[in-house]
């Protein structure tokens, strides 16, 4: 196990009701609140009017329509606001996407230059504003880190930025806030958390046994809840166990003590940066296709464990025959999820490959992931995704 620091600074406020604690939580840090939402869900289920009747002795400024994969305008427009009405404290309101864009608004708040300098250099990043958060999609777990994932379609380019100061105050964690999510989004969230777990599962370092055991009851979670949480969107014991394993996948549980850099994240980073597609759906498509291109003699053991371990398989003496076993349950577990399972049903063909592949690894070390790629590596697995 590698040398580390753990530090998970966010207090949670985990299950039915605790909105009621949200004017506490606020008032520690001032009045003057910026309320950050995306498309407009909060209002059809009633988390809207019910977090203005809790902070009806608040002076509430909004950031309303943040993008799915929020953009760096949206960002800018986010820290004007909050410099124009003096704003004390940051309230996002949503999944990841308006979490991580309240996060570069709260940092952005304190810096004079541009917004994607912070997301480009994360050192740049020296302090921010207060940050609470009220989850409404367990999916990327920013409601309980520092980091952040920004798009600039200026350029075409999709970037994680990471800083203690970003990291949440206190998020509120009800499950029945998720009860409404369309089915894709719990399916493509649930594939989200997944690959942040097997993003640290398959990593160089083979002594974290402990951190593997962790990631190996967090997958097996979102196998048996995703299918039950989509016929039964009310199921509050699915809801919860779903909320949680989106926070406990990234908050370092899992990643801590366990050297290289992430495979799957870069390359569908790529993806979603040209095409603007659902995180979570690309990553799905991405990730087995990654697993059967790396599988070898070397990692062979690995997929063992995965297919033993997290999805129940008999041990066989053909250890190669297991793995394709286990990558086959994982593709087909997020086709039954009704996850879209190549980029030609998203509308993505072949012409810009070559350039997304160039993309991911000008902005991301592959030669430390557990199987070091290639440019060329990339553009293969892209094309096993069409």
């Amino acid at each position: 196990m590698e040398n580390f620091v753990f530090h998970a600074p966010t207090e949670i406020y985990f299950g039915k009701g605790q909105i009621e604690n949200l004017s506490k939580i606020l008032g520690n840090y001032g009045k003057n609140v910026l309320l950050t939402y995306g498309g407009g869900s909060i209002k059809k289920n009633g988390l809207y009017d019910k977090v203005y009747e809790v902070l009806k002795d608040f002076n509430i400024v909004e950031l309303a329509g943040v993008e799915p994969n929020p953009r760096i305008g949206t960002v800018r427009k986010g820290i004007e606001l909050c410099r124009e009405n003096n704003i004390d404290v940051i309230l996002a309101v949503g999944g990841g996407s308006t979490i991580d864009c309240s996060k570069v608004v709260a940092a952005g708040y304190y810096y004079e230059g541009d917004a994607w300098d912070l997301v480009k250099d994360s050192s740049k990043i020296t302090k921010a504003l207060p940050l609470v958060t009220v989850l409404t999609l367990a999916a990327t777990g920013s409601e309980m880190n520092k980091g952040a994932v920004i798009s600039n379609p200026e350029t075409n380019e999709k970037l994680g930025t990471t800083a203690k100061a970003m990291a949440p105050r206190a998020s509120i964690l009800d499950p029945e806030y998720t009860y409404t999510l369309p089915t894709i989004q719990t399916a493509a969230g649930t594939a989200d958390i997944m690959s942040h777990v097997l993003e640290n599962y398959f990593k160089v370092t083979e002594t974290a046994f402990l951190q593997d055991k962790i990631s190996e009851g967090i997958l097996k979670t979102c196998i048996k809840y995703c299918p039950i949480a989509l016929k039964e969107p009310s199921n509050y014991e699915a809801r919860a166990n779903l909320m949680w394993a989106s926070s406990l996948a990234l908050n370092g549980l899992c990643g801590s003590g366990k050297a290289g850099s992430w495979t799957c994240h870069p390359i569908e980073h790529e993806l979603s940066a040209f095409y603007d597609i659902t995180h979570g759906v690309g990553l799905a498509i991405v990730t087995p296709r990654w697993m059967r291109y790396i599988l070898s003699e070397k990692t062979v053991d690995k997929f063992v464990d995965y297919a033993v371990n997290v999805w129940d398989l008999e041990m066989e003496e053909d250890k190669f025959a297991l793995a394709n076993k286990a990558i086959d349950k994982t593709e087909r577990f997020f086709a039954e999820c009704g996850i879209p399972m190549n980029l030609g049903k998203l509308g993505i063909d072949d012409s810009l490959l070559e350039k997304m592949s160039h993309a991911v690894v000008v902005h991301r070390d592959l030669q430390s992931a557990y199987v070091p790629l290639t440019e060329e590596d990339v553009l293969n697995i892209l094309k096993m995704c069409l």
